[in-house]
């Protein structure tokens, strides 16, 4: 009879596979006995290739299958003699001398099976040799079980890794014959089932040799995860199929019916186990606890921290913070206690609606963090076994609530910058020295992040303040020369106010003056925006003209030059930013001196040109020291006009020079770009 495609590929496969093993033992695997292992892998590998070629209910494949269970029995009892902690093992031997009587007479029943007619007979010792088999499986799994109380369990991961492999193997036996009792009949998809599991069970075992000298595996922590589930669904459709066989056995006509509910229900069972959150913290739990030598798989969980912390969403950096330091410990929620003053008063809470709250800042807890910087168990500190200090300094708000955990301080070069009340784990344990250690470093990193968000906001309003102060600075330059104009004003009223042209220059300077102060106190205010009037055709010599004529009263300005010259510029700017040139030429001027504006095209842009006969500057003031802020060559001064029409012709587009001699005068020259003739005529039309 030949076997069905499935059990043949699975099959010969893992008779590849456990070959392919045997044969790369070359030295001994640590806590595994070399030989007995050897000869277990080699019986494996003849079974699996008989069970391909032949059929699983061949009688040389049986007896295949009996010697494969006497190999490994071997193995056992070899790995049993090497650690002799169990209290139970002089009685041991007697038991692995019974289960291998056992699958000798199993064995003798297979070839005594194919030796009579009778098919009564043949059906009477199928039955004796699947009872057998049910408690041969039954009882290896015991003395799998004993593995647990020696010394090489609790220190070589190799024993433990081989333990569950012979575990997966013997349980699948046990479904497979147990629906041969039960439904007198052999289920082929077992069949398929024990060769997919005799294929995983080969890297296994070469994991377990491995590892065979390490205390703990160093596979990941999601391979194991992963493992784990392929186990339990295994689990889980072997019994499945061995309770549906036997419904079908004993269920007469409603067999299909209790069949299907039975799956269906069962099935949904166990989904809605598995998609609960306990499950999947439990299964962690146990993965750590069994299986390595560290609880947390640092690498993973402090690439998840800072992906928390650093990645910006819909949630606040405080959210993200409670939020990656809860993650660490599996804990479903947390509290941020925020540093005010010399007390931590509650913050920002990350998925716990009913989180305690302080009726005021805690004054006791934030002096023993900011000293101690003790992490507090909180159901040490309920019970007897905590700290005195951490007792004393627990307020009463954290003590009642029992949904509370731990306290994680926030330190960042020794200052307490807040600490995070963690909610209970939902898989419920105590803080051991891993979790202090590395809830202390994340609590450091998650600290950093909090002051490097405060040192932003605080050089954000330092920025602020900046720039206020900037544009206050500016504002007082302006003030001043408002001032000196007004002075100036006031001082020839007492020769010209009889005068009728003076009155209406008077007029017009303080209607002017006016209207620029109230463009000033627009500037000061937090909510004025920096952008001017849009760009536009301005005519440079109507500018002039309208500067020159509010100075009257002031000083002798003249403008002359090209009337139809037109520049791109924002009027109001450019109108201020002459407005400096004028006013420092006037201060550098003598009362009669003439003011000159005057306009023409050079190299293709409007030039506005400033000329006075004042003092004039030296070349290395020019150079150096003129356009620089806060820098004034007239006692007094702010320093702050050439450099502000530097910035505002430059906004523009536009550029400021100056030519200067000291005792002979200055001409400073404002360049901006032309306007084309289209957009003139449209400047004009408007």
């Amino acid at each position: 009879m030949i076997a069905a495609p499935i059990t043949l590929w699975t099959h010969a496969l893992a008779a590849l596979l456990f070959s392919t093993l045997a044969l790369s033992q070359r030295h001994g695997g640590g806590a595994l006995p070399r030989v007995p292992f050897v000869v277990a892998l080699f019986a494996t590998a003849l079974w699996a290739l008989a069970v391909a070629g032949l059929d699983a209910r061949d009688v040389a494949t049986r007896l295949g299958e009996c010697g494969r269970n006497l190999a490994w029995l071997g193995f056992l009892y070899a790995l049993a003699r090497r650690d002799r902690a169990d209290p139970a093992w002089p009685s041991l031997h007697m038991v692995y001398a019974a289960v291998a009587i056992v699958v000798v007479i199993i064995g003798g029943l297979a070839v005594a099976a194919a030796m009579v007619d009778d098919p009564a007979t043949s059906g009477a010792f199928a039955k004796t040799r699947a009872l057998l088999q049910m408690l041969m499986t039954v009882a290896a799994l015991i003395l799998v079980y004993r593995l647990r109380f020696g010394a090489l369990w609790r220190v070589r991961a190799g024993v433990r890794i081989v333990a569950v492999a012979m575990v997966l193997m013997w349980a699948v036996d046990l479904a497979l014959y147990g629906t041969i009792w039960f439904a007198a009949y052999w289920p082929a998809g077992l069949i398929d089932m024990r060769g997919a599991v005799t294929v995983v069970l080969a890297p296994l075992l070469g994991l377990a040799v491995q590892k065979g000298d390490e205390r703990k595996v160093q596979v990941s922590r999601t391979v194991a995860l992963i493992s784990l589930a392929v186990v339990a669904i295994g689990l889980y459709v072997a019994v499945t199929a061995l309770a549906t066989a036997i419904v079908g056995s004993v269920g007469g006509s409603y067999a299909r019916v209790v069949q299907t509910a039975l799956i269906f229900g069962t099935t949904a069972a166990l989904l809605t186990l598995v998609s609960t959150p306990w499950t999947r913290a439990w299964a962690k739990v146990v993965i750590a606890k069994h299986l390595f030598s560290h609880r947390y798989d640092y690498r993973s969980e402090w690439l998840r921290f800072t992906e928390t912390l650093g990645t910006p969403g819909a949630a606040s950096l405080e959210e993200r913070v409670v939020k990656a330091i809860a993650d660490l410990t599996s804990s479903p929620s947390g509290l941020l206690l925020v540093a005010d003053g010399a007390a931590l008063d509650t913050g920002t809470a990350w998925n716990w609606p009913d989180a305690p709250r302080a009726e005021r800042p805690d004054e006791a807890l934030f002096a023993h963090l900011s000293v101690s910087g003790r992490i507090i168990e909180l159901d040490a500190v309920r019970g007897e076994a905590a700290d005195t200090a951490d007792q004393a300094s627990t307020s009463a708000w954290l003590r009642d609530c029992t949904d509370a955990w731990a306290v994680v301080p926030l330190l960042h070069f020794g200052r307490l910058a807040g600490a995070i009340v963690l909610g209970r784990p939902l898989v419920d344990r105590a803080l051991d020295w891993e979790d202090f250690d590395l809830l202390g470093v994340a609590g450091r990193q998650a600290a950093s992040y909090l002051a490097e968000a405060r040192a932003h906001a605080a050089l954000s309003d330092a920025q602020r303040f900046d720039e206020f102060n900037r544009r206050f600075a500016f504002i007082m330059h302006d003030l001043k020369n408002l001032v000196s104009q007004l002075t100036l004003v006031a001082r020839n009223a007492e020769r010209h106010a009889d005068n009728p042209a003076f009155r209406a220059d008077m007029v017009a300077t303080l209607t002017d003056s006016s209207n620029r102060m109230n463009g000033l106190l627009a500037r000061l205010s937090q909510h004025h925006g920096s952008r001017g009037e849009a760009v536009r055709p301005v005519p440079l010599l109507a500018l002039a003209e309208r500067i020159a004529a509010g100075r009257r009263a002031q000083h002798p300005v003249v403008a002359t030059g090209d009337r139809e010259v037109r520049a791109m510029a924002d009027p109001a700017a450019l109108e201020t930013l002459v407005s400096h040139l004028v006013q420092n030429a006037i201060e550098a001027s003598a009362s009669a001196a003439e003011v000159s504006l005057h306009v023409s095209m050079a190299d293709g842009r409007g030039v506005i040109a400033v000329t006075d006969t004042g003092r004039g500057m030296s070349p290395g003031f020019v150079r150096d020291q003129l356009f620089r802020p806060f820098v004034s060559g007239k006692p007094g001064g702010f320093g702050l006009g050439a450099f502000e029409a530097r910035q505002l012709a430059e906004a523009m587009g536009g550029a400021v020079s100056v030519t200067s001699r000291e005792g002979e005068g200055t001409c400073f020259q404002v360049a901006l770009p032309l306007a084309r003739p289209n957009a003139g005529e449209m400047g004009m039309a408007a």
